[in-house]
């Protein structure tokens, strides 16, 4: 590592300095500039005069203590970094120290690597990072390659898209250049499951009880179990969710849950009315249509698609003989986050609550819509953060901390997915074709079959057929479609929007998260 990328301008202030030359000529050789100080008040004019990298303070000093002298800095210049150091272990000290914000707290007698640890941590610590990140990353990449090539089950896939995200998180902290590799990979990566997907959707479609856990399944598989122990369940589903976006708020949840982990594929469409209502149902889509055909709403109805949302749930516990207490809570705005929080003791009543949160999918639609939104989530990153700042500065933030308190088992999952598209294909529909860009479904489609993924029997794919001869087309990797009329356009307009419908690891393996509190009795 060469240091020369070291170099810095510290400021060290002790009264007994010149005891001090050793490690002043220590860091000089190290490529550091060292100025020096004998009092609080010459640190602070010399603050005022020029600006340091970083400042050592001693805490016992003639004159103006050293807690005196880090809070006139401070004044002068908020953001740098200042370390005390000081003979005294006493706890009052170290915590006004740390309450005015210090970045670090050394004990006398210090040694050179000390110093020089504490310099790395708070002068260098990102290009160590990105370095350490990025070796990291080019050593994993043939494995993961490997793996790639080597995924023949889904949890095969789930195992490599968690790896992928892991890098993709990592790498975001540092602005690598190695975020473009990854990149790179992610496509390779859809591109084979798309493969996998072609391959095998169908196979478990004719035989569900041998298909991997997919929306219909989650009721039956994860919270009927919980409610047959007699635990209080609540089960919160985050539309348009990505493993991803978990991932970051899971950090905000860390100190007060532990989590059980897992991801489950999503049924195609990968789409509210389809994989929503699969959940709440425990249906396929066409039994939903078949049994309960005034819940489903057909694509061509300008009715809302998710109304029956708790009447599919109240359908779903009589057809298993279940009589709990349930309720359903749908927040689109804050005023039903207020009103959610509001009622919360009453929910304890319920052996089951259901919340279903919409925020994300609104962003997502939002940034399609608006140029200002899309400026904002520019990218998967930024999309992360606004999602982590929406978590911790809304009332959702506030659900989970009164779920805190409880001993109620709490599950976090979602309907779908979402990949930022990229490339457009172009297909031919009628007026009757519906408008998302990642699936469609109709009668005279227009389309290269190498290019999507077909569907031409819906019925064995357990999906409504408006017409005999309807087919169902999605679009795999970052494609999206786009009509032939006026193709440039709208090319340009959707390019690099987040959607949804589609075949990709982002959209179809999605968070399945158990949340127990950690004060749980």
């Amino acid at each position: 590592m060469n240091t020369d990328n070291y170099n810095a301008t510290l400021l060290w202030v002790d009264d007994e300095i010149e005891l001090l030359k050793a490690y002043i000529i220590f860091l000089e050789k190290k490529g550091y500039k060292v100025v020096t100080a004998t009092n609080g008040r010459d640190a602070v004019d010399m603050c005022s005069e020029q600006t340091f990298d970083i400042i050592f303070l001693d805490e016992n000093m003639p004159g103006i203590s050293g807690l005196e002298t880090l809070s006139l800095i401070k004044e002068i210049n908020s953001t740098i970094p200042i370390v005390m150091v000081t003979k005294s272990e006493e706890e009052n000290i170290m915590n006004q120290a740390i309450g005015q914000k210090i970045a670090d707290y050394l004990i006398k007698p210090v040694n050179p690597s000390q110093i020089l640890l504490t310099l790395k941590k708070h002068l260098h610590k990102r290009e160590i990072e990105s370095e350490v990140t990025d070796t990291s990353y080019r050593q994993n990449f043939q494995k993961i390659a490997l793996q790639i090539n080597d995924s023949y089950t889904l949890d095969d896939w789930k195992d490599v898209y968690k790896k992928l995200v892991f890098w993709e998180l990592e790498l975001s902290t540092t602005n690598s250049e190695m975020s473009e590799m990854l990149k790179m990979q992610k496509a390779e990566a859809n591109q084979e499951f798309a493969k996998f997907i072609r391959k095998n959707y169908m196979k478990w479609m004719d035989e569900p009880d041998n298909r991997p856990l997919m929306s219909p399944d989650i009721f039956k598989n994860k919270v009927f179990p919980l409610l047959n122990k007699g635990e209080k369940v609540f089960v919160i589903v985050f539309d348009n969710f990505r493993y991803d976006q978990w991932r970051v708020l899971s950090q905000d949840l860390a100190d007060d849950f532990v989590f059980e982990e897992d991801l489950y594929l999503s049924i195609l469409p990968t789409a509210t009315q389809y994989a929503r209502n699969a959940i709440f149902a425990g249906l396929m889509p066409t039994q939903i249509a078949q049994y309960f055909p005034e819940l489903w709403v057909d694509e061509d109805e300008e009715e809302g698609k998710n109304l029956n949302e708790a009447p599919l749930i109240q359908t779903h516990l009589e057809r298993f003989r279940r009589h709990e207490k349930f309720s359903y809570n749908k927040v689109n705005h804050a005023s039903d986050s207020e009103k959610l929080l509001n009622q919360f003791n009453s929910l304890l009543h319920n052996e089951l609550n259901v919340i279903v949160i919409n925020f994300i999918d609104m962003l997502s639609h939002a940034r399609t819509e608006s140029k200002m939104v899309r400026e904002l989530a520019s990218d998967e990153t930024a999309y992360r953060s606004i999602t982590q700042s929406w978590f911790r500065h809304s009332p959702i933030r506030e659900l989970f901390d009164l779920l805190a308190q409880t001993d109620a088992h709490i599950i976090i999952t979602t309907d779908h997915g979402s990949i930022k598209v990229n490339n457009p294909i172009k297909v031919i529909g009628d007026k009757n074709t519906n408008t998302n860009l990642r699936y469609k479904l109709g009668k005279n489609l227009g389309y290269n079959p190498k290019e999507i993924f077909e569907i031409r029997d819906p019925k064995r794919a357990s999906l409504p057929s408006p017409n005999i001869s309807t087919t169902y087309i999605f679009a795999q990797k970052d494609d999206f479609f786009a009509y032939p009329n006026n193709y440039n356009y709208y090319a340009n307009y959707y390019k690099n929007t987040f959607q949804h419908g589609g075949v990709s690891m982002e959209e179809m393996l999605i968070p399945l998260v158990s949340l127990q509190s950690k004060k749980r009795k």
